[in-house]
């Protein structure tokens, strides 16, 4: 059946208007996809009605890919190119028949080659194309020669290193080292493929019955792929070996640097962590990519105030700003930007961090050593001999810490620091049960800045989406902005289906200005300092994803997924 008549066909049945198939017939000349592709990537239609469609239209059943598990023996009989050419995948074998998920099952080319390429009987069933792509991606691609070559696409391969000491190395070359041992190419495809796929995390984790390896991409987990079971010790002995990390010790966590090599000037870091779980030991690694660090404060995502807020405070010549937040939510390139718009010739800055991420010139920058005494506390305390114009003290964890930080704010340093909490009115209150005295409190502390990073929306599929006008009212829409258009992404080839490419990062910052200080001093609570600072004009983390959400950045599901709402309970507790 032409796509010409499978157009007409969904707009008789009123499943898609006129308008909506021009678009998508201009996007299918542009992009050489499939009809139906298209109009599932502009959103006209889901997956699930075209899939639905074409079952009727050719009289076959439809299956639904997600929901299958196909046995790696069917997946053997036809290779990844045949799949991707005529856009179908193997889903069971029933006697002399292969059972064959096709987009067009009317494609008799297609089955012609099946049947010549297996020598079985070709039984089609229908699903949508973009489905079908991403089973052949997710199924085809855990075959590591095939990914490892993909992977290795747009790289210079004798540029590559990975570099064994983390100063200076000379470097293995990855590509060489990949002739050694299958173990070695898989564990490069792992960290390449990350690369490539903008991760910031990257998780093998063994199980009873199997080893996985996800991928953090925009802050959330997406399952990558399922390397063989008894590869599971050679992949964490690679990688602790390629991480400098004890090999013989499997019963203690360790941590640990590597260092890739890509070429063209480009270093990628990785944070690597080891930890004994029931089944093995599982590895995380955090991949830190000096070329992504944004450290343009204007780029950030601050709205015009809150950059003012910020900036003043961290230019004035004594007191302390903090940075609050849960783990990944961006606090460290927030405090690297300010560090760098601070970093002058004429100033002395030294920073305490557990890990140092990022090396950066000018600072001096100190690795904690717990194990031997070196904790922040201890780098404080050196650094107030170190003749210091600015400190930053990577997290306060104790009162210990807290008293040094406030003691080194009030005798004429600026210091830089984080603390978990939810939001910036409760960090007041978290020093409080530090035990700081109020008094400490308001005379040190300059400014608190809460953040979160929510996910954006990918500019390739954005479309406007309806949402219930009691689900905005509840998550705290003016009338006024209720009103204001909202959007979704589709999920496209550029997101990978997810409808989301790249995180915004946004700020509640909170000026200590004098009525807050007098509430501090006469003991007033959270709620009612989080409702001076509203009254003070700054926006909170819900209201600055409402003023995202309606400019079209993010969604209204991020909205709620990383903010909480300003009627909701908020404490001094961590951040988790």
């Amino acid at each position: 059946m032409s796509t010409d008549r499978i157009g007409e066909l969904l707009v008789r049945q009123k499943l898609i208007s006129l308008q909506q198939l021009r678009k998508a017939q201009e996007e299918q000349r542009k992009d050489g996809t499939s009809l139906g592709y298209a109009l599932a990537k502009m959103g006209f239609v889901s997956d699930q009605q075209i899939t639905d469609f074409l079952s009727q239209q050719y009289r076959v059943q439809a299956v639904d890919l997600g929901e299958y598990e196909i046995d790696p023996e069917v997946l053997k009989l036809l290779p990844s190119e045949v799949c991707e050419r005529h856009k179908i995948i193997p889903v069971s074998r029933a006697g002399s028949s292969l059972i064959v998920a096709m987009a067009d099952p009317s494609n008799l080319h297609a089955i012609d080659d099946i049947k010549f390429t297996t020598g079985y009987n070709v039984e089609p069933v229908v699903s949508s194309e973009a489905s079908i792509m991403e089973a052949v991606d997710r199924y085809y691609n855990q075959e590591t020669n095939i990914s490892y070559d993909e992977i290795m696409e747009g790289f210079d391969e004798d540029e590559i290193e990975f570099a064994e000491d983390d100063l200076e190395g000379e470097g293995i070359d990855l590509e060489r080292a990949s002739e050694d041992a299958p173990v070695v190419r898989l564990c490069n495809a792992i960290l390449l493929s990350a690369i490539k796929k903008g991760a910031s995390d990257i998780h093998v984790e063994p199980y009873e019955k199997q080893l996985r390896v996800r991928y953090r991409i925009d802050g959330v987990l997406h399952d990558e792929m399922h390397p063989p079971m008894k590869l599971k010790n050679a992949i964490s002995s690679r990688l602790k070996i390629m991480s400098s990390l004890d090999i013989a010790e499997r019963r203690l966590p360790q941590d640990g640097r590597m260092k890739l090599k890509l070429g063209k000037g480009r270093e990628m870091d990785f944070r690597v962590n080891s930890l004994p779980t029931l089944w093995g030991e599982k590895i995380c690694m955090r991949l830190l990519d000096k070329s992504n660090l944004q450290l343009d404060m204007t780029k950030l995502g601050f709205d015009q105030k809150a950059l003012e807020d910020f900036k003043d405070s961290i230019h004035k010549p004594f007191g302390m700003v903090l940075v609050t937040g849960p783990t990944g939510s961006g606090k460290t390139t927030t405090l690297y930007s300010a560090l760098s718009d601070l970093n002058k010739v004429s100033t002395n800055i030294s920073t305490a961090e557990d890990p140092v991420e990022y090396n950066l010139m000018g600072i001096n920058q100190v690795q904690m050593h717990d194990d031997i005494g070196l904790n922040f506390a201890a780098a404080l305390r050196a650094f107030l001999r170190q003749d210091p114009d600015i400190i930053m003290v990577g997290e306060i964890r104790d009162f210990e810490t807290a008293e040094i930080a406030v003691k080194a704010a009030l005798t004429g340093h600026l210091v830089l620091s984080t603390l978990h909490t939810n939001d910036a009115p409760s960090t007041i209150s978290r020093l409080l049960n530090m035990g700081i005295e109020p008094f400490l409190v308001t005379a040190s502390v300059n400014l608190v800045l809460a953040q979160r990073l929510a996910r954006k929306i990918c500019g390739e599929c954005r479309i406007e989406t309806e949402v219930d006008e009691q689900v905005l009212v509840d998550s705290g829409f003016t009338e006024a902005q209720s009103n204001k258009p909202l959007y979704r992404g589709a999920g496209c080839r550029a997101c990978g289906d997810t409808g989301y490419k790249g995180r915004v990062a946004l700020y509640e910052v909170m000026p200590m200005n004098d009525r807050l200080k007098e509430m501090v001093l006469q003991g007033c609570s959270t709620a009612e300092i989080k409702a001076q600072m509203i009254q003070d004009g700054v926006n909170t983390l819900r209201m600055a994803a409402i003023v995202k959400a309606i400019e079209g950045v993010t969604t209204i599901d991020e909205v709620l997924r990383v903010t909480m709402g300003d009627g909701e309970a908020s404490d001094g507790g961590g951040g988790h």
